[in-house]
């Protein structure tokens, strides 16, 4: 398996293009089932998540067409997705088990054709995150579900029917699985208590070229109204505000300045709020986000995790990785998900002072310095406080199993070289 190779010290300065988001991606491409037409995606970040999906969406009989689109700064991919009939309703598990996000087929498959087999989905070990919403939604939309040998098997022989669905808490996936469904459902559909994360805007933006009629965009509660067919479009992936977020945190840790090219402040507005409360200087640009760290005086904050737009959890890893080398204290506390805190024991073998409590917070008491040591990526998010962590350690710091970085970080070592660290990757057969 292949290995980061970091020699921490180097303080970051120059410009980084924020690559498509992930988040994004990943329900556009499940959306292109809901149409024979032909569905262009362009901004589309390269990474293993990417693939794999494409993957699943080849042997359900789409037709895909790869294109490299070169920008000012950066090379991104065009893809071009077709299902003009399919050749599988199934989504096995050598496909699903290696990313959640294959559970977006769900409701596209079966609004339009009336029946999936899905294998029950895989991803980052960071706690349990059952599918009881998704398919308790699709049941009361007129899907009969059942479990069988660790598939999820439904069937809407006669088409889904609206329904209102007040989800027990707002999550990601099953407000963009309930609303891809919903779109060629009979009827209208309400949804309450929906997630509000900018990746949802860009679902219905998409949607709605496509020809959905959805109302509540930006809001708790969506209303769709069904139809017949859906056409194709043409659809621009939005700025990946994770990525954003855990470059600008790399700013911060090296005490640099790192133009953040294509960021939304506005994706980002609790993160960009804890840093300009440690005296770090944040400018927003139409195009861009700087962040500038080199005299800033910094302090500790409190971080807790929340439903956007709430400090997200998927930039709690790295906030914590800051706040190991950061004078004073600070608690970290996870309200998502409840086994977040596997990068813990790697940055204590760095040298960091944390106290976990329970399963839901944190104590970090800031340390002089990190000493590099051999340290293992756990999941997504935890593999990159690693690597901020090994950022500014005396010494050489390995990153393993960095296989969770490929998912959700395009071409890491070198934005990060391009900035100034010392940063390589070891290929390792397996």
């Amino acid at each position: 398996m292949d290995k980061i190779k970091i020699r921490g010290g180097n303080q970051l300065s120059g410009k980084i293009y924020i690559s498509g988001a992930k988040n994004a991606a990943l329900p556009l491409i499940a959306a292109t089932l809901l149409t024979k037409d032909l569905v262009k995606l362009s901004n589309m970040p390269i990474l293993s998540d990417i693939k794999s999906l494409n993957n699943l969406m080849l042997e359900l009989g789409t037709i895909i067409e790869e294109n490299e689109e070169i920008r000012a700064h950066h090379t991104s991919k065009t893809y071009t997705y077709q299902t003009a009939e399919f050749k599988s309703l199934i989504a096995p598990y050598d496909f699903v088990r290696k990313m959640r996000a294959s559970y977006y087929v769900l409701g596209p498959l079966l609004s339009r054709m009336g029946h999936v087999e899905l294998s029950l989905p895989g991803g980052c070990a960071i706690g349990a995150r059952p599918m009881d919403i998704h398919l308790n939604s699709l049941e009361q939309m007129g899907a009969n579900i059942e479990i069988k040998n660790g598939y999820v098997v439904a069937d809407a022989p006669n088409g889904l029917n609206g329904a209102h669905i007040i989800f027990p808490k707002a999550s990601v996936g099953a407000t963009c699985n309930i609303l891809l469904a919903a779109t060629l459902a009979k009827g209208e559909t309400v949804i309450e208590n929906v997630a509000q994360e900018p990746e949802i805007a860009d679902l219905i933006d998409l949607l709605l070229k496509m020809g959905a009629q959805i109302e509540g965009k930006n809001t708790s509660i969506l209303k769709i109204k069904g139809v017949q067919e859906l056409h194709g479009a043409e659809h621009n992936v939005l700025p990946d505000r994770i990525e954003a977020g855990s470059y600008a945190i790399a700013a911060a840790i090296t005490k640099g300045r790192i133009e953040l090219e294509g960021a939304v402040a506005d994706h980002l507005k609790a993160p960009l709020n804890i840093l300009r409360a440690m005296d770090i200087k944040v400018t927003e640009k139409e195009n861009g986000i700087i962040i500038d760290a080199r005299n800033a005086d910094m302090q500790g904050q409190d971080i807790m995790t929340d439903y956007y737009p709430g400090f997200p959890t998927d930039l709690q890893a790295q906030f914590m990785a800051l706040m190991t080398v950061v004078p004073g204290a600070s608690m970290v506390t996870e309200n998502i998900w409840e086994n977040r805190f596997m990068h813990v024991p790697e940055l204590i073998r760095m040298g960091a002072n944390i106290n976990v409590h329970g399963h839901a917070s944190a104590i970090v008491r800031g340390v002089k310095k990190l000493s590099a040591a051999p340290v293992m990526a756990t999941d997504l998010r935890a593999s990159f406080a690693l690597v901020l962590a090994g950022l500014i350690a005396d010494g050489e710091t390995v990153v393993n199993r960095v296989y969770h970085l490929d998912r959700g970080y395009e071409k890491l070592e070198e934005k990060l070289r391009a900035v100034g660290a010392d940063i390589e990757r070891i290929k390792e057969e397996d």
